[in-house]
């Protein structure tokens, strides 16, 4: 299975499968060194920026993403 498959899978889980599978992967990420933490961050950036370029993935305004997010959790 590809990373791109279990990201689908994944973002087909509900609300709280996602949130638990998150906390889940954010605790793995305790053992990796400082260096470790911010190479993973430098690939996801660059990950997304090639999505954004490549048409794949579409930008949101930051206000209408923390609209939503206070919304949700309001």
């Amino acid at each position: 299975m590809t990373i791109s498959e279990i990201e689908a899978a994944a973002l087909n889980l509900d609300t709280d499968a996602r949130a638990a599978l998150a906390e889940k992967l954010l605790l793995s990420l305790e053992d990796l060194s400082q260096e470790e933490i911010d190479r993973l961050w430098v690939e996801e950036a660059l990950r997304r920026d090639a999505e954004l370029d490549a048409g794949t993935a579409k930008a949101r305004d930051a206000d209408d993403v923390f609209r939503d997010a206070l919304a949700r959790f309001s």
